[in-house]
C-alpha cells in the first residue's frame, strides 16, 4: 500500500513541476488591461496602464491629455 502512495505522490509532484514550468514560460505583460491604441480611449481604464498614464509625456505621445478634474481625454485632431 505504501508503494502505491509513494507512486501517487511522485506522480503528483511531477505534474506540479510540469505545470509550474509551463506557467513560468508564459511571458508577463506589462499592461494586463489589454492594448491601448493611440487616439482612442474606448474600453481603456487608465488605472490598468500606469506605464502610460502615470507619465504625462508618454500619455501625450498616445494623444491623451488629462483635464483639470483628472479625467483623461483624446487630444483634438489626434492622428494615429
Amino acid at each position: 500500500m505504501n508503494a502505491h502512495k509513494n507512486a501517487l505522490a511522485a506522480a503528483m509532484l511531477t505534474a506540479l513541476g510540469i505545470a509550474s514550468a509551463a506557467a513560468n514560460e508564459i511571458p508577463e505583460r506589462e499592461d494586463k488591461g489589454g492594448a491601448v491604441m493611440p487616439c482612442s480611449l474606448v474600453g481603456v481604464n487608465p488605472a490598468h496602464h500606469p506605464h502610460i498614464f502615470g507619465n504625462p509625456a508618454r500619455a501625450k505621445s498616445y494623444g491623451f491629455v488629462k483635464s483639470a478634474d483628472g479625467t483623461w481625454h483624446v487630444e483634438p485632431n489626434c492622428r494615429r
